[in-house]
């Protein structure tokens, strides 16, 4: 069985929910307590093993390219002013992995940016992460997935129980559960709304796909707003093999809206080890 040691990590889109701050710079960058959300993804993708980095860029998202990249003259500064532990995180940083870029090319809509990732994929198993999705907890969600995908072969897709509003937001499995908190999918449907939704488990934080996935999307014509969306290609490959799906133990960060973005900057500076105390003084004296 092959490993997992590519993922993919779509950011060209325009980050439209929080212009005007994303206007002139990516929404991936913005920062969660003292790094970007983007970050936190990479950071789990090594945990769990994988070393190849794929960011399917645009031509606005260069600010990605430069964070996970030496800086010279900054490294230079913080010689000069012996600031030892910031140079060593930031070295730390361009050498987390092996950074592959690609410039987003086709339609819009989130298959696009993992078909172009194909030629670089080859024929192995891989995950695809979004850049402001991520969990925290005891277990790495990522290693979680791949347990699954070591036991069973078949692609696997990480879900949360949501809500009605995330029924709207979210794609949302129709699954048997074959073991405790893994399910084997029967469909997928994209942003369905609470009426139509099959459960309450949604798609978030991420999939680990085999290359078959790729003439799917090859074929896939736009469907929802347009745009080419994977979960269509998903539902169609689950029609030829077994799709899986592990319900995420740990806690759910979606810093992709600005409530999602503000409760990840709260709940996770109250766990950073140079500001929690301080911060946490801060909200019991807060009266607005």
């Amino acid at each position: 069985m092959k490993e997992i040691r590519k993922a993919v990590i779509p950011v060209a889109g325009f980050g439209t929910r929080f212009l005007p701050a994303t206007k002139a710079q990516p929404k991936e960058m913005l920062p969660i307590v003292d790094k970007p959300a983007i970050q936190y993804i990479v950071e789990g993708c090594v945990a769990a093993g994988i070393k190849d980095i794929i960011i399917v860029t645009s031509s606005n998202k260069r600010a990605v390219e430069d964070h996970f990249d030496y800086s010279s003259e900054l490294e230079k500064w913080l010689i000069k002013q012996k600031k030892i532990k910031q140079l060593q995180e930031i070295r730390r940083i361009a050498k987390l992995a092996n950074f592959i870029y690609i410039r987003q090319k086709g339609h819009l809509g989130n298959g696009t940016p993992v078909l172009n990732a194909e030629a670089i994929i080859g024929n192995e198993p891989f995950a695809v992460f979004w850049g402001d999705e991520f969990y925290q907890g005891k277990t790495s969600w990522i290693k979680q997935m791949i347990k699954v995908y070591q036991k069973y072969h078949d692609p696997v897709l990480a879900v949360t129980k949501t809500d009605a509003e995330g029924q709207k937001r979210y794609g949302i499995i129709d699954g048997l559960e074959v073991e405790k908190n893994i399910y084997q999918i029967k469909r997928v449907v994209e942003k369905p709304g609470p009426k139509l939704a099959p459960s309450k488990l949604a798609i978030i934080g991420g999939q680990i796909l085999t290359p078959d996935i790729f003439p799917l999307l090859k074929k896939l014509k736009p469907g929802k707003n347009g745009e080419v969306w994977l979960v269509d290609a998903i539902q169609q490959l689950s029609q030829k093999r077994t799709i899986y799906a592990k319900k995420i133990e740990g806690k759910l960060y979606d810093a992709g809206n600005l409530m999602g973005w503000l409760k990840a900057n709260i709940e996770l500076s109250l766990t950073h080890q140079d500001i929690k105390e301080e911060f946490r003084k801060y909200l019991k004296k807060l009266k607005v």
